[in-house]
């Protein structure tokens, strides 16, 4: 009687071992596939707590200049031989100038800055063809120096003239006269640098500003900025800001040109509503992009526990947000629900820190720092198109495991990586595309811990949707070891002759940044480093760009 007992016992307790294991088991498949959308902020509360809207405080603030030079395109005395010149119009960008002239029949004009050495001269035409009013903006001056900028007007009859101004500028300010500037190597002949290209030093805050292959600062804005400087379709520029230099966040978001004139502003609330009781935040991290309706879609903190892991595209007439994508809502729940929380008490589980919009299919490339994930996703309907990291294909949910990339042997692993884009087409085949990437190489979750933290690079994949694959195609940096290992920022940019310029923006701790130009071999055209002597203001990308957008035309009168 007592060994029934003793049995019926065993095999009750075996039971309910079973039924716990069975629970446990749903549970974890269950958390990790998507988390309760009840526990998450709706789409309505992230655009509450984002409280995005357009404003024109800076435009209203320049509206005594807009005036002033809308009245000299009028003023027929203004001439070839007695222009209207400015220098600094707008206040904001003491490295530029507006001149303005009249002339009897119609001509088009060219200006060069003169370089101080070859290879640094700016020569750029004025967009908009044959015009009787000229309004010519010049770019690219140097700071605390006469500089000679020399003007042809070539009129449609085929004669010409020129006129030589001289513009004299101010001394940089102090944050950046105290960045110490060395140009180790810099061969022109081999640099993509074309008429008027300069390398953008978008900086984590602080002046952004830009220079020559002389290492010579050639522009900055007055205004502080702080990771996005996004050059838009019209030749402007977005950048991310705030009212006053002293403020603790970003929250201002201003549409300008190199002459520093505002065409578009747009501001976020400085205070969320969700489990943070309101502390003041930036809204915006990291990136923003122009998509093809006009629209604007940036990786933004959702004003709950959790940051960084949302994108907001915000409407570029209204500047309300017409669409969210919360990742919270996309990816396994245990990414989030096990990582843990900062010193500021939130939860920064994905940090998304690149978006780049594809044209051919409406798809976005997504980079993901702390889960060492690259991505691809469909924003209309929310559905992968690729997944890469080191998290093993079997550890995804089964409905996530198609989109999973394999790697073909020697493909590298990232982790912590910056500045995912994508390449040119070269065969308009749809399943393959190339892309580029700045491989931070530090394990934050999912990286390859046996290379972390020895060297960083640029590198270049291959991906075939077809078969699923991902190979390793080109990559720079693992030669240069631990000394320009980096880690956190970084970008790397292809540029029109094939180099790569790389930025190494936390080199020594961020004590420096090292921007390298090196071809399709390897060899470096442009070494230069800048020693961020503010707090903070490392170099977060460097893109070279020429200095006068092809579909840029500054008309004081709009």
């Amino acid at each position: 009687m007592l060994q029934r007992i003793h049995k019926r016992k065993f095999i009750w307790l075996g039971g309910l071992i079973l039924i716990l294991i069975v629970l446990a088991g749903t549970y974890f498949y269950q958390a990790n596939r998507t988390a309760n959308p009840k526990k998450l902020l709706t789409t309505a509360q992230i655009k509450e707590n984002l409280g995005t809207k357009v404003v024109t405080t800076r435009q209203t603030a320049q509206a005594k200049q807009t005036a002033e030079y809308a009245a000299a395109t009028k003023d027929t005395s203004y001439t070839v031989g007695s222009p209207f010149v400015k220098v600094n119009p707008y206040g904001t960008s003491p490295l530029s100038a507006l001149a303005i002239f009249t002339t009897s029949q119609k001509a088009k004009v060219t200006y060069t800055v003169v370089g101080k050495s070859d290879g640094t001269s700016i020569t750029n035409t004025v967009n908009g063809g044959y015009q009787t009013v000229h309004q010519v903006p010049i770019v690219g001056l140097y700071a605390a120096y006469n500089n000679t900028v020399n003007m042809t007007i070539q009129y449609e009859d085929g004669t010409s003239e020129t006129k030589t101004l001289t513009l004299t500028t101010s001394a940089l300010p102090k944050y950046i006269s105290g960045t110490k500037i060395t140009v180790k190597t810099a061969d022109k002949s081999k640099m993509e640098i074309g008429d008027n290209k300069l390398t953008i030093i978008n900086r984590t805050t602080k002046e952004p500003f830009a220079v020559d292959a002389d290492g010579e600062v050639r522009w900055y804005s007055t205004d502080y900025s702080q990771h996005t400087i996004e050059k838009w379709s019209n030749g402007h520029y977005m950048i991310l800001t705030k009212q006053k230099s002293n403020s603790l966040v970003y929250n201002d978001l201003e549409e300008v040109d190199l002459l520093g004139r505002v065409y578009k502003e747009f501001t976020f609330s400085s205070k969320t509503s969700g489990n943070d009781g309101g502390t003041e935040t930036t809204v915006i991290h990291h990136d923003l992009l122009e998509l093809p309706n006009g629209n604007i879609l940036a990786t933004v903190s959702d004003g709950s526990t959790y940051k960084e892991d949302t994108i907001v595209e915000i409407s570029y007439k209204t500047g309300k947000i017409v669409n969210v994508i919360d990742m919270k809502k996309l990816l396994p729940s245990l990414m989030y629900l096990n990582y843990q929380a900062g010193s500021d008490k939130k939860v920064d589980w994905l940090h998304m820190n690149s978006l780049e919009y594809d044209e051919k299919d409406g798809t976005l490339l997504i980079s993901n720092r702390n889960q060492d994930l690259i991505m691809k996703l469909n924003p209309k309907t929310k559905k992968f198109v690729w997944l890469y990291s080191g998290k093993a294909k079997s550890s995804w949910p089964k409905e996530l495991q198609k989109y999973v990339l394999t790697p073909t042997k020697g493909t590298t692993i990232t982790g912590g990586q910056h500045g995912l884009t994508l390449l040119n087409d070269q065969n308009s085949d749809s399943s393959k595309e190339n892309i580029l990437l700045y491989d931070n190489n530090v394990s934050v979750t999912n990286g390859d811990q046996k290379t972390s933290k020895k060297y960083s690079q640029a590198v270049q994949y291959h991906i075939d949707t077809k078969t699923m694959k991902i190979s390793q195609s080109w990559a720079y940096g693992k030669s240069l070891g631990r000394a320009n290992f980096t880690n956190v920022i970084g970008y790397a940019e292809r540029q029109s002759n094939g180099n790569t310029l790389i930025d190494f923006g936390y080199k020594n701790g961020g004590a420096e940044s090292n921007i390298i130009e090196v071809d399709e071999d390897g060899t470096q055209v442009f070494n230069i480093t800048i020693k961020n002597v503010a707090a903070k203001a490392y170099v977060y990308r460097a893109y070279r760009q020429a200095f006068y957008d092809s579909n840029y035309i500054f008309d004081a009168s709009k």
